[in-house]
Protein backbone atom coordinates (compact mmCIF):
# COMPACT_ATOMS: atom_id res chain seq x y z
CA UNK A 1 0.00 0.00 0.00
CA UNK A 2 1.30 3.42 -0.95
CA UNK A 3 0.16 6.68 0.58
CA UNK A 4 0.68 9.95 -1.25
CA UNK A 5 0.51 13.24 0.58
CA UNK A 6 0.54 16.55 -1.28
CA UNK A 7 1.61 19.90 0.11
CA UNK A 8 2.02 23.43 -1.20
CA UNK A 9 0.76 26.99 -1.21
CA UNK A 10 -2.84 27.08 -2.33
CA UNK A 11 -3.58 30.71 -3.26
CA UNK A 12 -1.53 32.85 -5.62
CA UNK A 13 -2.06 35.78 -7.96
CA UNK A 14 -1.91 35.44 -11.72
CA UNK A 15 1.64 35.67 -12.96
CA UNK A 16 2.96 34.34 -9.69
CA UNK A 17 4.66 31.09 -8.77
CA UNK A 18 4.16 28.25 -6.37
CA UNK A 19 5.62 24.85 -5.66
CA UNK A 20 3.66 21.73 -4.82
CA UNK A 21 5.22 18.57 -3.45
CA UNK A 22 4.16 14.98 -2.95
CA UNK A 23 5.68 12.40 -0.64
CA UNK A 24 5.15 8.69 -1.09
CA UNK A 25 5.22 6.46 1.93
CA UNK A 26 5.20 2.69 1.90
CA UNK A 27 7.05 -0.14 3.48
CA UNK A 28 8.65 -0.67 0.10
CA UNK A 29 8.22 1.80 -2.72
CA UNK A 30 9.13 1.02 -6.29
CA UNK A 31 7.69 3.27 -8.96
CA UNK A 32 7.64 3.34 -12.73
CA UNK A 33 6.53 6.96 -12.77
CA UNK A 34 4.97 9.70 -10.67
CA UNK A 35 2.89 12.54 -11.93
CA UNK A 36 0.45 15.36 -11.38
CA UNK A 37 -3.10 15.59 -12.60
CA UNK A 38 -5.67 18.31 -12.06
CA UNK A 39 -9.40 18.75 -12.11
CA UNK A 40 -11.09 22.10 -12.49
CA UNK A 41 -14.74 22.66 -11.53
CA UNK A 42 -17.07 21.15 -14.11
CA UNK A 43 -14.22 19.55 -16.04
CA UNK A 44 -12.69 16.11 -16.25
CA UNK A 45 -9.41 15.31 -14.58
CA UNK A 46 -6.50 15.97 -16.90
CA UNK A 47 -2.83 15.09 -17.08
CA UNK A 48 -0.40 17.86 -16.13
CA UNK A 49 3.10 16.40 -15.87
CA UNK A 50 4.95 13.19 -15.09
CA UNK A 51 8.44 11.92 -14.48
CA UNK A 52 9.92 8.49 -15.01
CA UNK A 53 11.35 7.17 -11.75
CA UNK A 54 14.30 5.60 -13.53
CA UNK A 55 16.09 8.06 -15.74
CA UNK A 56 13.98 11.08 -14.88
CA UNK A 57 12.41 11.65 -18.30
CA UNK A 58 9.67 14.25 -18.01
CA UNK A 59 6.41 14.79 -19.87
CA UNK A 60 4.12 17.82 -19.85
CA UNK A 61 0.71 18.80 -21.08
CA UNK A 62 0.90 21.43 -23.80
CA UNK A 63 -1.00 23.86 -21.59
CA UNK A 64 1.79 23.93 -18.98
CA UNK A 65 4.88 23.27 -21.08
CA UNK A 66 7.49 25.94 -20.45
CA UNK A 67 5.77 27.12 -17.26
CA UNK A 68 5.78 24.04 -15.00
CA UNK A 69 8.77 21.92 -14.04
CA UNK A 70 8.47 18.51 -12.39
CA UNK A 71 11.35 16.96 -10.46
CA UNK A 72 11.97 13.97 -8.22
CA UNK A 73 14.05 13.00 -5.20
CA UNK A 74 14.52 9.26 -5.29
CA UNK A 75 16.08 9.07 -1.82
CA UNK A 76 13.07 10.78 -0.25
CA UNK A 77 10.42 9.25 -2.55
CA UNK A 78 9.10 12.69 -3.37
CA UNK A 79 8.21 14.72 -6.41
CA UNK A 80 7.77 18.43 -6.72
CA UNK A 81 6.36 20.70 -9.36
CA UNK A 82 7.44 24.29 -9.75
CA UNK A 83 4.62 26.28 -11.29
CA UNK A 84 5.54 29.65 -12.82
CA UNK A 85 3.62 32.33 -14.71
CA UNK A 86 0.40 30.98 -13.31
CA UNK A 87 -2.89 31.75 -15.00
CA UNK A 88 -6.42 31.77 -13.60
CA UNK A 89 -7.15 28.73 -15.79
CA UNK A 90 -4.58 26.78 -13.75
CA UNK A 91 -7.05 26.87 -10.86
CA UNK A 92 -7.93 23.28 -10.00
CA UNK A 93 -7.50 20.50 -7.49
CA UNK A 94 -4.08 19.03 -8.12
CA UNK A 95 -3.57 15.32 -7.52
CA UNK A 96 -0.32 13.44 -7.15
CA UNK A 97 -0.29 9.91 -8.52
CA UNK A 98 2.12 7.05 -8.91
CA UNK A 99 2.38 4.05 -11.19
CA UNK A 100 4.07 1.35 -9.18
CA UNK A 101 6.12 -1.48 -10.64
CA UNK A 102 3.82 -4.19 -11.95
CA UNK A 103 0.96 -1.83 -12.76
CA UNK A 104 0.07 -0.57 -16.23
CA UNK A 105 -1.57 2.61 -14.94
CA UNK A 106 -1.41 5.16 -12.16
CA UNK A 107 -2.67 3.07 -9.28
CA UNK A 108 -2.22 5.25 -6.21
CA UNK A 109 -3.53 8.76 -5.78
CA UNK A 110 -3.17 11.52 -3.24
CA UNK A 111 -6.08 13.32 -1.65
CA UNK A 112 -5.60 16.42 -3.80
CA UNK A 113 -4.74 19.99 -2.98
CA UNK A 114 -6.71 23.01 -4.13
CA UNK A 115 -4.72 25.56 -6.08
CA UNK A 116 -6.41 28.87 -6.78
CA UNK A 117 -4.95 31.50 -9.09
CA UNK A 118 -6.65 34.86 -8.71
CA UNK A 119 -6.79 37.35 -11.56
Amino acid sequence: QVQLVESGVVLVQAGGSLRVSCAASARTFSAVAMGWFRQAPGKEREFVASIRWSGGTTYYADSVKGRFTISRDIRKNTISMQMDRLKPEDTAVYYCATQTVGSDRYNYWGQGTQVTVSS
